[in-house]
């Protein structure tokens, strides 16, 4: 299949990067690998959008920090950039809205750069001529053929996808519209079965030719949480996030035991949301 007839995809990771990690990063880089091999698809940029303060999430360090250690992380990348939008809302924004802000930018960009050549007013013979040339060449010339707008697909680990089992956690039209309109591509890790979490699931079931299971030979277990409890202890975190990471983390002191303590005793925001509207319906 020649590279015109591919859908161009966008991977989009939604998260708090707390910090960003080198696993963070090969996630984008295993799902492209899975994606351009299926020879229906064609990746075309990797984002990574930060979730905002307002997420609440217990150690959660300030957006500013986290956005400039993604930008830091991709830095030396040709394909995977960092988007500031999510991050930035003065209230946290659910998942299905920040796939949607960016599908409708990808249209809005698409829209603009598209092809119009408007014949210009002119007097005279010449306005007439243009009117003539632009009969003439309509006649001759095929409509162009309009370029197809990039999707963009949610990229996510396996502990992301079980989340959804998560009660108050997520609303059930959200995980109808991630997977249903937009999909998934869920790089699976040890000890998890993705498979049979999305055989559980009636809604996940539905759409499961829309969820992508990328299996991770080359295990790796870093995550955030590891990478803040090594450095709570004062111990090397070298080669498990890059290097610029590493010492923009030194540079600030960013994590500390004080720093794990920010947000606690708040409830997560999901959490207040939609137990608040399941409370005021069933009083209603």
């Amino acid at each position: 299949m020649e590279n015109s007839e591919k859908t161009e995809v966008v991977l989009l990771a939604c998260g708090s990067f707390n910090p960003v990690t080198n696993m963070h990063l090969r996630l984008f880089e295993l799902a492209r690998d899975y994606v351009n091999r299926t020879g229906k698809y064609k990746v075309i940029k990797g984002i990574i959008s930060p979730v905002g303060d307002a997420y609440k999430k217990k150690g959660l360090i300030s957006a500013h920090h986290r956005v400039v250690m993604a930008q830091l992380a991709t830095k030396n990348s040709s394909w995977v950039e960092v988007d500031t939008w999510e991050s930035l809302q003065k209230e946290w924004m659910e998942t299905a809205k920040v796939l949607r802000h960016h599908q409708e930018k990808l249209e809005a960009s698409s829209c603009d750069h598209q092809p119009d050549s408007p014949v210009l007013e002119m007097p005279g013979r010449k306005r007439k001529w243009a009117e003539h040339r632009s009969e003439f060449s309509q006649e001759r010339s095929p409509e162009p053929k309009r370029k197809a707008v990039p999707k963009v697909k949610l990229l996510c680990g396996a502990d992301l996808l079980e989340s959804f089992g998560v009660p108050n956690l997520w609303k059930s039209e959200d995980i109808a519209k991630i997977v249903g309109d937009y999909g998934l591509i869920c790089i699976t890790r040890a000890g998890s079965d993705a498979q049979k979490f999305i055989y559980e699931s009636d809604v996940l079931w539905q759409h499961q030719a829309n969820i992508h299971l990328v299996n991770e030979w080359i295990t790796n277990d870093i995550s955030s949480t590891k990478i803040r409890r090594a450095l709570r202890r004062g111990q090397s975190i070298r080669y498990l996030v890059p290097d610029l990471v590493q010492e923009y983390i030194e540079k600030h002191n960013l994590y500390s035991s004080e720093s794990e303590e920010r947000n606690v005793g708040v409830i997560l925001a999901p959490l207040q949301r939609y137990v608040v509207d399941t409370n005021s319906n069933t009083t209603a």
